[in-house]
Formats: C-alpha cells, sequence, structure tokens
C-alpha cells in the first residue's frame, strides 16, 4: 500500500530492508510511504517500459544504472494504463528531461501517479546486498512518514511476502477487448491476460493475428467463443504456485490439442500443468541483458526478464507429462535456470522471458513466427 503527498523537492526519506539495512536519500517522486520486494533491474534503457510492466506490481525496483531519467516520460511507450512498480529506487535522477518525445519528467510522472521513490541511494551497494541476501521485503519512507528507524523495520517486516502472493487478477483487465490485425487477417488468438504488456499483442498482430484478450478470470468456454487458432498465456506478477485457475485453464488448451505460447508467468502455468513444481529465485531475472541459449539451435540469445519464480524441470531429459513427451528448450547460461519448455507431442510451447521487449532486445522475435507456424501446421 503506497500513501502520498506532492511536493517531492528535496525531502530527506530512507530505505529499509527487512533484514535490518537502511540507505539514506532524497525523495524522489511522491513523498509518503511504500512496502513491496525489493528487486533490481539490470537495463541501461527501457525505464518507462518496466515502471508499467505489471509483472512488477508490488515490487521495489532498484535500477543498477546509475543515471535515469535522461529521455523523460512520454504517452506512446507505457506498457499499460499506469506504472505497477509499489516503489523506484534511483541513484542520480536526470535534471532535466533531454528528448524529442518527452512530454514531462520522469520525476513528474511518478509524483502524478503516487509513486514512492528514492534518489540518491548506492544502488550499487543496495544491489549487492541484495544479489548476496536475496530479494526480500523493503520499505520506503520520505516525509511525515519517517519514523524511527527500528520501528520502521518492524513495519517492513509486517508488509506481505511475495511468495504465496495471487496478483494476476489485480493486473489483468476486466473486460475483453480486441487488438486487430495489422493488414490482412491470417489467424485468431485468445490472449489470457495474466498481467499482458501492450507491445505483445501489437508482436501479434504484426504477423496478421487478430488478438481477443480475455480477463485472468475468463473460462474454457470464454476462449472456445472466439474460435482462436491458438492460444495465448501472458506474463504476469506473483508466485505460480497460486495460480490454479489458469493451470485448470491450461489443461483444458493442452486437451483440446490448440496452438499453445506462453511467456514469463505463462511458462510457470505451463510447467505446473505439465506436473512440475515452481521455486523461488535467490534474487530473480530482472533486465534487457539476459543470455538465453536455445537449445534446439544452439544460438544463444540477449533477452529482457521480469522473474522471480522459475519451472522445476529437468535440463537432462526428456519428461513424460500428462501431455506427452517435454523437454526444456531454453535455458539460462548465467545460472542454468529453466526458460522455456517445449511438448513433443502436442503444439504448445513457452518462454520465461520476454520476447516482444519494447526496450530491446530483439533476439527472440522469432518466437512470435514459431507461433504462427504452429497454428499454420494445425490449419493444414
Amino acid at each position: 500500500m503506497t500513501t502520498s503527498t506532492r511536493g517531492a523537492g528535496q525531502a530527506p526519506a530512507v530505505l529499509v530492508l527487512e533484514d535490518g539495512r537502511t540507505f539514506r536519500g532524497r525523495a524522489y517522486g511522491a513523498v509518503g510511504e511504500t512496502f513491496g520486494e525489493a528487486v533490481f533491474s539490470t537495463g541501461m534503457t527501457g525505464y518507462q517500459e518496466t515502471l508499467t510492466d505489471p509483472s512488477y506490481h508490488r515490487q521495489v525496483v532498484v535500477m543498477t544504472a546509475p543515471h535515469v531519467g535522461n529521455t523523460g516520460v512520454n504517452d506512446e511507450d507505457p506498457e499499460s494504463r499506469r506504472i505497477w512498480v509499489s516503489g523506484y529506487v534511483v541513484r542520480d535522477p536526470a535534471r532535466r528531461a533531454s528528448n524529442w518525445r518527452s512530454q514531462r519528467s520522469l520525476d513528474e510522472e511518478l509524483e502524478r501517479q503516487g509513486v514512492v521513490g528514492i534518489s540518491g541511494v548506492d544502488t550499487r551497494a543496495l544491489t549487492r546486498h541484495l544479489r548476496e541476501r536475496g530479494a526480500m521485503r523493503v520499505g520506503i519512507f520520505s516525509g511525515e512518514q519517517l519514523a524511527d528507524e527500528a520501528a520502521l523495520v518492524e513495519r517492513v517486516r509486517q508488509a506481505p511476502e511475495m511468495k504465496g502472493a495471487d496478483l494476476s487478477a489485480e493486473v489483468a483487465t476486466e473486460q475483453a477487448y480486441v487488438v486487430p490485425a495489422i493488414g490482412e487477417k491470417k489467424f485468431t488468438v485468445a490472449a489470457v491476460d495474466l498481467g499482458i504488456k501492450g507491445m505483445t499483442p501489437h508482436r501479434m498482430a504484426e504477423r496478421g493475428i487478430e488478438v481477443h484478450v480475455l480477463p485472468a478470470t475468463a473460462i474454457a468456454e470464454d476462449i472456445w467463443a472466439v474460435k482462436p487458432d491458438g492460444v495465448f498465456f501472458s506474463n504476469g506478477p506473483g508466485d505460480p504456485a497460486t495460480a490454479d485457475h489458469p493451470v485448470a485453464l491450461m489443461r483444458a488448451v493442452l486437451e483440446r490439442g490448440t496452438p499453445l505460447f506462453g511467456i514469463c508467468f505463462g511458462n510457470q502455468i505451463l510447467g505446473r500443468a505439465l506436473g512440475f513444481g515452481t521455486f523461488k529465485l535467490k534474487y530473480g531475472h530482472r533486465g534487457i541483458n539476459q543470455p538465453v541459449q536455445d537449445r534446439s539451435t544452439g544460438k544463444v540469445e540477449v533477452t529482457a526478464h521480469n522473474h522471480g519464480f522459475a519451472v522445476d524441470a529437468p535440463l537432462d531429459k526428456v519428461s513424460e507429462t500428462p501431455y506427452g513427451r517435454a523437454e526444456v528448450s531454453h535455458v539460462c547460461l548465467n545460472d542454468n535456470v529453466v526458460e522455456g519448455l517445449r511438448l513433443l507431442d502436442r503444439p504448445a510451447f513457452s518462454v520465461q522471458y520476454h520476447p516482444e521487449a519494447a526496450a530491446g532486445p530483439h533476439d527472440a522475435a522469432y518466437l512470435f513466427d514459431r507461433f504462427v507456424t504452429l497454428m499454420e501446421g494445425q490449419r493444414a
């Protein structure tokens, strides 16, 4: 929960981690208090896309790039209807925005949307701390919310953890909507919104796909009602262990044999649907420079990530599942985390990262073409 007032200025602020470590700085954005899970993002650019990614719901994002805000904020680049991060941490905010597309400063946008942030923090030290100790609960306090540090630490420890959090329905659309194909319509896809980013249906529309975006609460009959050539499960926030409804919905799609593609949270949902477990990573993968290998081609891709949970599936063998054989298709080269799954006997696959990557890189854009190929094969 975030409370805020306007007029951050140079008001003092403090960031408090649940293990008791504190970092002092200045208010950035709104003044007040906020709580969430402290995570760090390694992207050098794309902060506007990060802020508006629904997968960051209830997280306080620490930017490892030292200088943030150079290009300001515009109304064309948001990935959703609002900023979703619970809080924002930067070292050196830009004094002024300088870009021909800029409409206002990042500081102004954070303040306008009530996002409590902090600047002037040693983000290198904070990132090293999170890498050693793991992602943890955090609070940012400024203005009238400043208090004795011991009391603030206790308040942070009372905040909810990300493990066990069921959040996708909080960020998903409440009403279905359609993103029309660009040019000739070739396919229809039902996209289950678990926290979808705006660029994702756009990437499909570029390939002649009419995308019907459905709420996270959709049932199988809602999917079949649009007569889809394929079904897509999006990214989203929270613990996949709580996502029983999306798992049941995906199993219905697998039973029917409709081509299926999932990304990020959708990858974890496929893992659970196939009978694999999921687990929380120590500090997760976030940013736009994560190396992933496509095991079918051997190609290494630089990819965009935002996930704190992963699928527990064997890397060294083909697994038997209720829907046929499955294998790990992609793996992270930093830590061998499962980054993709593929069914060998049904038209279904998923990846743990973001191939739409509005802020780049675009190494993984081919995955949308792979989805098209699956639908072409099924139609033939």
